[in-house]
Protein backbone atom coordinates (compact mmCIF):
# COMPACT_ATOMS: atom_id res chain seq x y z
CA UNK A 1 0.00 0.00 0.00
CA UNK A 2 1.72 3.30 -1.30
CA UNK A 3 1.17 5.46 2.07
CA UNK A 4 0.59 8.35 -0.32
CA UNK A 5 -1.89 9.72 -2.47
CA UNK A 6 -2.13 12.34 -5.68
CA UNK A 7 -4.98 14.89 -4.59
CA UNK A 8 -6.49 18.24 -6.40
CA UNK A 9 -6.49 21.01 -3.77
CA UNK A 10 -7.75 24.69 -4.06
CA UNK A 11 -5.73 26.28 -0.89
CA UNK A 12 -7.21 29.75 -1.31
CA UNK A 13 -10.39 31.52 -2.55
CA UNK A 14 -10.99 31.40 -6.27
CA UNK A 15 -7.55 29.98 -6.15
CA UNK A 16 -6.18 27.39 -8.81
CA UNK A 17 -6.51 23.49 -8.37
CA UNK A 18 -3.20 22.01 -8.19
CA UNK A 19 -1.93 18.63 -7.17
CA UNK A 20 0.03 17.58 -4.07
CA UNK A 21 0.62 14.33 -2.40
CA UNK A 22 -1.29 13.34 0.80
CA UNK A 23 -0.67 11.01 3.05
CA UNK A 24 -2.94 8.06 3.43
CA UNK A 25 -4.23 6.86 7.31
CA UNK A 26 -5.84 4.80 8.46
CA UNK A 27 -9.68 5.22 8.52
CA UNK A 28 -11.26 5.72 11.57
CA UNK A 29 -14.09 3.98 13.37
CA UNK A 30 -16.78 3.55 10.71
CA UNK A 31 -14.64 4.98 7.99
CA UNK A 32 -13.68 3.17 5.13
CA UNK A 33 -10.65 4.61 2.79
CA UNK A 34 -11.06 3.65 -1.05
CA UNK A 35 -8.86 3.79 -3.73
CA UNK A 36 -10.09 6.18 -6.32
CA UNK A 37 -10.09 4.95 -10.05
CA UNK A 38 -12.88 7.33 -11.76
CA UNK A 39 -14.19 10.65 -10.40
CA UNK A 40 -16.87 12.42 -12.41
CA UNK A 41 -17.30 16.39 -12.40
CA UNK A 42 -20.36 18.21 -11.55
CA UNK A 43 -22.14 21.67 -12.24
CA UNK A 44 -22.02 21.45 -8.47
CA UNK A 45 -18.22 20.79 -7.97
CA UNK A 46 -17.95 24.65 -9.87
CA UNK A 47 -18.66 26.28 -6.46
CA UNK A 48 -16.87 24.04 -3.97
CA UNK A 49 -13.56 24.07 -5.89
CA UNK A 50 -13.74 28.02 -6.19
CA UNK A 51 -13.80 27.10 -2.34
CA UNK A 52 -15.54 31.10 -1.99
CA UNK A 53 -17.75 30.05 1.11
CA UNK A 54 -17.43 31.25 4.85
CA UNK A 55 -17.25 27.69 5.84
CA UNK A 56 -14.22 26.82 3.28
CA UNK A 57 -11.96 24.91 5.40
CA UNK A 58 -8.92 24.87 2.99
CA UNK A 59 -7.26 22.93 1.72
CA UNK A 60 -10.62 22.03 0.09
CA UNK A 61 -10.49 18.91 -2.66
CA UNK A 62 -13.69 18.99 -4.50
CA UNK A 63 -15.49 15.60 -6.17
CA UNK A 64 -18.64 13.63 -5.32
CA UNK A 65 -19.32 11.36 -7.90
CA UNK A 66 -16.73 9.02 -7.18
CA UNK A 67 -16.13 4.94 -8.01
CA UNK A 68 -13.13 2.80 -7.13
CA UNK A 69 -11.56 0.25 -4.63
CA UNK A 70 -12.15 -0.42 -0.96
CA UNK A 71 -8.15 -0.28 0.43
CA UNK A 72 -8.68 0.13 4.55
CA UNK A 73 -11.59 -0.56 6.54
CA UNK A 74 -11.84 0.96 10.10
CA UNK A 75 -12.87 -0.43 13.39
CA UNK A 76 -16.94 -1.21 13.60
CA UNK A 77 -17.49 -1.60 9.95
CA UNK A 78 -19.42 -4.57 8.80
CA UNK A 79 -20.76 -5.83 5.49
CA UNK A 80 -17.75 -4.44 3.21
CA UNK A 81 -13.96 -5.64 2.60
CA UNK A 82 -10.72 -4.82 0.49
CA UNK A 83 -11.42 -4.94 -2.80
CA UNK A 84 -15.22 -4.53 -2.83
CA UNK A 85 -16.03 -2.15 -5.69
CA UNK A 86 -17.95 0.92 -4.73
CA UNK A 87 -19.33 4.63 -5.29
CA UNK A 88 -19.77 7.13 -3.28
CA UNK A 89 -22.33 10.38 -4.41
CA UNK A 90 -23.29 13.42 -3.14
CA UNK A 91 -24.85 11.88 -0.32
CA UNK A 92 -21.81 11.19 2.08
CA UNK A 93 -22.93 10.33 5.15
CA UNK A 94 -25.45 11.03 7.78
CA UNK A 95 -26.46 11.35 11.31
CA UNK A 96 -28.01 8.13 11.32
CA UNK A 97 -30.71 8.94 14.60
CA UNK A 98 -32.76 11.74 13.84
CA UNK A 99 -36.03 11.26 12.22
CA UNK A 100 -35.74 11.67 8.23
CA UNK A 101 -32.47 8.81 8.76
CA UNK A 102 -34.90 6.86 11.42
CA UNK A 103 -38.07 6.93 8.57
CA UNK A 104 -34.83 6.24 5.90
CA UNK A 105 -34.69 9.49 4.16
CA UNK A 106 -31.30 9.77 5.06
CA UNK A 107 -30.40 12.59 2.09
CA UNK A 108 -32.49 15.36 3.78
CA UNK A 109 -31.18 14.48 7.24
CA UNK A 110 -29.84 17.90 9.02
CA UNK A 111 -26.34 16.75 9.76
CA UNK A 112 -25.63 14.80 6.64
CA UNK A 113 -22.03 15.25 5.11
CA UNK A 114 -21.31 15.68 1.14
CA UNK A 115 -17.95 14.74 0.28
CA UNK A 116 -16.03 17.72 -0.81
CA UNK A 117 -17.74 20.55 1.76
CA UNK A 118 -17.44 17.93 4.84
CA UNK A 119 -14.61 15.78 4.58
CA UNK A 120 -11.94 15.89 1.37
CA UNK A 121 -13.54 15.16 -1.59
CA UNK A 122 -12.70 12.40 -5.18
CA UNK A 123 -10.82 14.20 -6.87
CA UNK A 124 -7.96 12.07 -5.38
CA UNK A 125 -6.39 8.71 -5.64
CA UNK A 126 -7.82 8.03 -2.09
CA UNK A 127 -10.52 9.36 -0.21
CA UNK A 128 -11.59 8.34 3.63
CA UNK A 129 -15.74 8.19 3.97
CA UNK A 130 -17.93 7.34 6.58
CA UNK A 131 -19.02 3.37 5.40
CA UNK A 132 -22.54 4.34 5.27
CA UNK A 133 -22.33 6.56 1.96
CA UNK A 134 -21.04 3.50 0.06
CA UNK A 135 -22.90 1.91 -2.74
CA UNK A 136 -22.13 -1.60 -3.87
CA UNK A 137 -21.10 -1.32 -7.48
CA UNK A 138 -23.01 -4.10 -9.78
CA UNK A 139 -21.15 -6.53 -11.78
CA UNK A 140 -21.03 -5.65 -15.69
CA UNK A 141 -21.00 -1.37 -14.45
CA UNK A 142 -17.28 -0.07 -15.85
CA UNK A 143 -16.08 2.02 -12.73
CA UNK A 144 -15.83 5.22 -15.30
CA UNK A 145 -19.51 4.44 -16.24
CA UNK A 146 -20.33 3.93 -12.47
CA UNK A 147 -18.78 7.28 -10.83
CA UNK A 148 -21.48 9.36 -12.46
CA UNK A 149 -24.35 7.29 -10.72
CA UNK A 150 -23.66 8.73 -7.31
CA UNK A 151 -24.76 12.06 -8.28
CA UNK A 152 -26.58 12.77 -11.51
CA UNK A 153 -27.84 8.71 -12.40
CA UNK A 154 -29.53 8.14 -9.00
CA UNK A 155 -30.84 12.19 -9.19
CA UNK A 156 -32.58 11.89 -12.10
CA UNK A 157 -33.13 7.94 -11.79
CA UNK A 158 -35.37 8.86 -8.93
CA UNK A 159 -36.88 12.22 -9.70
CA UNK A 160 -38.85 9.91 -12.79
CA UNK A 161 -39.67 6.61 -11.22
CA UNK A 162 -41.18 8.11 -7.92
CA UNK A 163 -43.32 10.50 -9.76
CA UNK A 164 -45.80 8.26 -10.04
CA UNK A 165 -46.44 8.45 -13.54
CA UNK A 166 -49.37 6.17 -14.97
CA UNK A 167 -47.79 3.97 -17.63
CA UNK A 168 -47.44 4.72 -21.12
CA UNK A 169 -47.41 8.77 -19.47
CA UNK A 170 -45.81 11.52 -21.12
CA UNK A 171 -42.48 12.61 -20.06
CA UNK A 172 -40.67 15.55 -20.90
CA UNK A 173 -36.97 15.97 -19.92
CA UNK A 174 -35.76 19.97 -20.35
CA UNK A 175 -31.97 20.24 -21.18
CA UNK A 176 -30.20 17.44 -22.55
CA UNK A 177 -27.24 17.67 -21.08
CA UNK A 178 -25.40 15.83 -17.95
CA UNK A 179 -28.16 14.94 -15.75
CA UNK A 180 -30.50 15.51 -18.99
CA UNK A 181 -29.26 12.97 -21.23
CA UNK A 182 -29.59 10.08 -18.48
CA UNK A 183 -32.73 11.37 -17.66
CA UNK A 184 -34.01 10.99 -21.02
CA UNK A 185 -32.76 7.25 -21.65
CA UNK A 186 -34.41 6.60 -17.62
CA UNK A 187 -37.62 7.70 -19.09
CA UNK A 188 -37.22 5.82 -22.05
CA UNK A 189 -36.27 2.41 -20.65
CA UNK A 190 -39.50 2.83 -17.87
CA UNK A 191 -41.53 2.82 -20.51
CA UNK A 192 -42.60 6.29 -20.90
CA UNK A 193 -43.33 8.99 -24.20
CA UNK A 194 -40.85 10.57 -24.09
CA UNK A 195 -40.31 14.23 -25.22
CA UNK A 196 -36.54 16.04 -24.85
CA UNK A 197 -36.37 19.92 -25.25
CA UNK A 198 -32.57 21.21 -25.75
CA UNK A 199 -32.00 24.49 -26.97
CA UNK A 200 -31.22 25.00 -30.91
CA UNK A 201 -31.08 21.55 -33.24
CA UNK A 202 -27.91 20.17 -32.61
CA UNK A 203 -28.95 17.28 -30.25
CA UNK A 204 -31.88 16.53 -31.69
CA UNK A 205 -30.37 13.38 -33.67
CA UNK A 206 -28.29 11.98 -30.27
CA UNK A 207 -31.98 12.41 -28.48
CA UNK A 208 -33.69 10.26 -31.08
CA UNK A 209 -30.38 8.26 -30.73
CA UNK A 210 -31.20 7.55 -26.94
CA UNK A 211 -34.95 6.74 -27.65
CA UNK A 212 -36.37 10.20 -27.47
CA UNK A 213 -39.89 10.00 -29.16
CA UNK A 214 -40.42 14.28 -29.40
CA UNK A 215 -38.13 16.68 -29.79
CA UNK A 216 -38.36 20.51 -28.60
CA UNK A 217 -35.94 23.07 -30.25
CA UNK A 218 -36.73 25.73 -27.11
CA UNK A 219 -34.93 28.75 -29.44
CA UNK A 220 -37.68 28.29 -32.64
CA UNK A 221 -40.69 27.27 -30.22
CA UNK A 222 -41.94 28.03 -27.23
CA UNK A 223 -41.07 24.22 -25.09
CA UNK A 224 -44.31 24.40 -22.65
CA UNK A 225 -46.97 25.63 -25.61
CA UNK A 226 -45.19 22.90 -28.00
CA UNK A 227 -45.89 20.25 -25.12
CA UNK A 228 -49.24 21.33 -24.87
CA UNK A 229 -49.64 20.62 -28.55
CA UNK A 230 -48.76 16.96 -27.46
CA UNK A 231 -51.55 16.76 -25.08
CA UNK A 232 -49.27 18.55 -22.25
CA UNK A 233 -46.89 16.24 -20.22
CA UNK A 234 -47.43 13.76 -17.06
CA UNK A 235 -44.07 14.78 -15.90
CA UNK A 236 -41.42 17.18 -17.25
CA UNK A 237 -38.04 16.67 -15.10
CA UNK A 238 -36.20 20.09 -15.43
CA UNK A 239 -32.59 19.83 -15.47
CA UNK A 240 -31.32 22.57 -16.50
CA UNK A 241 -29.15 25.46 -14.11
CA UNK A 242 -31.26 28.22 -15.16
CA UNK A 243 -35.01 28.58 -13.61
CA UNK A 244 -36.11 31.20 -15.92
CA UNK A 245 -37.21 28.98 -18.55
CA UNK A 246 -40.14 27.28 -15.92
CA UNK A 247 -43.19 29.70 -15.96
CA UNK A 248 -43.47 29.19 -19.35
CA UNK A 249 -43.27 25.07 -19.41
CA UNK A 250 -45.39 24.90 -16.60
CA UNK A 251 -48.46 25.50 -19.40
CA UNK A 252 -46.90 22.66 -20.64
CA UNK A 253 -48.11 20.51 -18.21
CA UNK A 254 -51.65 18.02 -18.52
CA UNK A 255 -54.12 17.97 -15.75
CA UNK A 256 -52.47 16.37 -12.51
CA UNK A 257 -48.98 17.03 -14.40
CA UNK A 258 -46.19 17.51 -12.40
CA UNK A 259 -43.05 19.66 -12.83
CA UNK A 260 -39.81 18.19 -11.00
CA UNK A 261 -36.78 20.61 -10.38
CA UNK A 262 -33.34 19.06 -10.08
CA UNK A 263 -31.53 21.59 -11.65
CA UNK A 264 -31.57 25.36 -10.04
CA UNK A 265 -29.93 28.34 -9.62
CA UNK A 266 -30.68 31.32 -7.23
CA UNK A 267 -33.67 32.72 -8.97
CA UNK A 268 -37.31 32.34 -8.45
CA UNK A 269 -40.70 30.61 -10.08
CA UNK A 270 -43.78 32.44 -10.85
CA UNK A 271 -46.87 29.85 -10.28
CA UNK A 272 -50.15 31.06 -11.36
CA UNK A 273 -52.67 29.86 -8.58
CA UNK A 274 -55.52 29.35 -10.61
CA UNK A 275 -54.10 27.50 -13.11
CA UNK A 276 -52.57 25.29 -10.55
CA UNK A 277 -55.55 25.28 -8.84
CA UNK A 278 -57.82 24.68 -11.79
CA UNK A 279 -54.98 21.89 -12.98
CA UNK A 280 -54.53 19.77 -10.11
CA UNK A 281 -50.35 20.80 -11.20
CA UNK A 282 -47.47 19.86 -9.03
CA UNK A 283 -44.39 22.02 -8.83
CA UNK A 284 -41.32 19.89 -6.58
CA UNK A 285 -38.02 19.87 -6.33
CA UNK A 286 -35.87 16.53 -5.99
CA UNK A 287 -32.30 15.83 -4.23
CA UNK A 288 -30.37 13.04 -5.11
CA UNK A 289 -31.02 9.67 -3.36
CA UNK A 290 -29.64 7.28 -0.76
CA UNK A 291 -26.45 4.53 -1.30
CA UNK A 292 -29.26 1.95 -1.60
CA UNK A 293 -31.30 3.77 -4.33
CA UNK A 294 -27.66 4.47 -6.23
CA UNK A 295 -27.51 0.78 -5.99
CA UNK A 296 -30.80 0.48 -7.85
CA UNK A 297 -30.05 2.72 -10.23
CA UNK A 298 -27.10 1.44 -10.99
CA UNK A 299 -28.96 -2.33 -11.17
CA UNK A 300 -31.45 -0.86 -13.85
CA UNK A 301 -28.53 0.26 -16.10
CA UNK A 302 -26.80 -2.89 -16.18
CA UNK A 303 -30.44 -4.26 -16.85
CA UNK A 304 -31.45 -1.90 -19.56
CA UNK A 305 -28.17 -0.37 -21.12
CA UNK A 306 -28.28 3.01 -19.57
CA UNK A 307 -25.11 4.44 -20.14
CA UNK A 308 -23.85 8.16 -19.13
CA UNK A 309 -21.88 9.48 -22.00
CA UNK A 310 -18.38 10.43 -20.53
CA UNK A 311 -14.99 12.10 -21.47
CA UNK A 312 -12.13 11.11 -19.51
CA UNK A 313 -9.54 13.63 -18.44
CA UNK A 314 -6.53 13.11 -16.10
CA UNK A 315 -6.58 13.49 -12.53
CA UNK A 316 -4.36 16.42 -13.13
CA UNK A 317 -6.73 18.47 -15.44
CA UNK A 318 -9.39 18.62 -13.36
CA UNK A 319 -9.02 22.51 -13.73
CA UNK A 320 -9.26 22.43 -17.34
CA UNK A 321 -11.98 20.23 -16.90
CA UNK A 322 -13.85 22.97 -14.21
CA UNK A 323 -13.56 25.57 -17.12
CA UNK A 324 -14.74 23.67 -19.79
CA UNK A 325 -18.39 22.63 -17.72
CA UNK A 326 -18.28 26.50 -16.93
CA UNK A 327 -18.36 26.78 -20.61
CA UNK A 328 -21.20 24.00 -21.36
CA UNK A 329 -18.35 22.33 -23.32
CA UNK A 330 -18.65 18.39 -22.15
CA UNK A 331 -20.74 15.96 -24.10
CA UNK A 332 -21.55 15.14 -21.67
CA UNK A 333 -19.98 14.06 -18.04
CA UNK A 334 -16.26 14.55 -17.38
CA UNK A 335 -15.18 11.87 -15.69
CA UNK A 336 -11.29 12.42 -13.60
CA UNK A 337 -9.05 9.64 -14.28
CA UNK A 338 -6.32 8.26 -11.44
CA UNK A 339 -4.59 6.53 -13.32
CA UNK A 340 -1.09 7.29 -13.84
CA UNK A 341 -1.12 10.34 -11.82
CA UNK A 342 2.15 10.11 -9.82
Amino acid sequence: MSDSAVTMVVTEPRGPLHPVAAETVPPPAGWVRVSVVASGVCNADIATAAATGKDAAFPVTPGHEVAGVIAEIGDRVEGWAAGDRVAVGWFGGSCGHCASCRTGDVVHCAERKIPGLSYPGGWAQSITMPADALARIPDGLDLFDAAPFGCAGVTTFNAIRTAGVRAGGRVAVFGIGGLGHLALQFAVKLGYETVAIARGGDRERLARELGAHHYVDSDAQAPGAALKELGGADLIVYTASSTAPVDELLTGLGVHGQLTLIGVDAGSVTVPAARLVMNGHTLTGHLTGSPRETEQAMAFAVTTGVRPMIERMPLEKASDAVTQLRAGAPRFRIVLDTAGSE
